[in-house]
């Protein structure tokens, strides 16, 4: 079915991103890195601790990835086995995750709702019954309150007040499923706060995986998300995911224009914005008239709830995201021939897609301060 070539294409690929997961979950989890010297340099020792990290995050990719192509397999769909995606940039100083995920890429031609819904639905169910596995593993083998002291040995000191002002802190955000599952398995005396969970591998991995799984959730396009919507609402499904997109982009780019800002900067930044929003409707069936209009539309709510309600913000680390899915996915998805509708079992599981969404999305997943 696949040439020895692509399978050590594959496997390469899925070989350097395990070793780029591991090498940027030391510099999480540890603090150690291969750039780092003395007490920060990375040793094999702490290389092997990282698969902590890696392994349960790797694994859940690639069951996800694994969701969509055994199913395309049962449906006859020719597709490519997963491209793993490895990034890691601590030789230069910037925090990473060591990749930016996995994908198959669709072969043949898919002409029916039910094979598109079930390829689609496949894998964000797959991965998240075992990220579901690995958090509830990790909430309830935490390690002892102490353990945070091997990685800052400062926090033991009793005159500790804190790293100052001028020391950027990272914390993660919440979702419904994270929350629930920490009060209701984890020990609250030795449960860490949110900005020390990057140091619990297993935590840190399923928090990410939930990430991802929201990510590929939404319900817009192409995306995992798109195809559920494409199958439960089959002629409405261009107007819902334009409007999800429309709301997502909303929300991400609220507090970028602002009148407590300096009026220089609003003559600058108020065109560009406008810009930005346009093009992200770019492969839209909008004409150009009604782009600029929402454009305008959105830039105007924003900048009135920005006059009301200063202290609302959105999560400006989703405008990339959005700009992604406008300018390069588009929010239409393939149509195919007919609207035949679901049977029952396929549309509870795509309610239960959407309650996975819900239960996993995060407003602000990384939070900066």
């Amino acid at each position: 079915m696949f040439s020895p070539k692509e399978y050590l294409r594959h496997f390469t690929l899925f070989f350097l991103t395990l070793i780029t997961t591991t090498l940027a979950g030391a510099e999480w989890v540890y603090g150690k890195s291969v750039i780092g010297v003395e007490e920060s340099a990375l040793t094999w020792e702490y290389f092997w601790k990282s698969t902590a990290f890696s392994i349960p995050f790797i694994g859940i990719l690639l069951v996800h990835e694994l969701g969509h192509f055994f199913t395309s397999l049962v449906h006859k769909v020719r597709s490519s086995l997963p491209y793993f995606i490895p990034v890691w940039l601590g030789f230069i100083g910037i925090p990473s995750i060591g990749t930016f995920g996995a994908i198959i890429r669709m072969k043949g031609f898919v002409n029916s709702r039910k094979k598109f819904f079930d390829i689609g639905v496949a894998g964000p169910i797959a991965g998240f019954v075992l990220a579901l596995g690995v958090l509830i593993y990790g909430f309830t083998h935490l390690p002892p309150a102490e353990y945070i002291y091997e990685v800052h040995p400062e926090y033991a000191d009793p005159d500790f007040e804190g790293y100052g002002e001028d020391v950027l802190e990272f914390s993660l955000g919440d979702n419904l499923l994270f929350s629930f599952l920490r009060d209701t398995l984890a020990d609250p005396e030795r449960m860490p706060s949110m900005k020390e969970v990057i140091h619990y591998p297993f935590l840190f991995a399923g928090y990410l995986a939930l990430f991802f799984t929201a990510l590929n959730l939404l319900p817009i396009g192409q995306l995992d998300g798109g195809h559920v919507i494409f199958g439960l609402f089959p002629k409405h499904h261009y107007q819902i995911s334009l409007t999800a997109f429309t709301l997502f982009l909303s929300y991400a780019g609220l507090g970028m224009i602002s009148p407590l800002m300096p009026l220089e900067d609003l003559f600058l930044r108020i065109p560009l914005y406008i810009g930005f929003l346009y093009i992200c409707y770019t492969r839209t069936d909008l004409t150009s008239r009604s782009k600029i209009t929402l454009a305008l539309s959105i830039a105007a709510v924003q900048y009135v709830i920005a006059f009301v309600r200063p202290e609302w913000e959105g999560y400006q680390g989703w405008l990339l995201f959005a700009f992604f899915i406008g300018r390069l996915a588009g929010v239409k998805h393939p149509d195919v021939s007919g609207c035949r509708s679901l049977s029952t079992g396929r549309k509870i599981i795509g309610w239960i897609a959407i309650l996975i969404f819900a239960l996993c999305f995060s407003p602000r997943p990384f939070l900066f301060s």
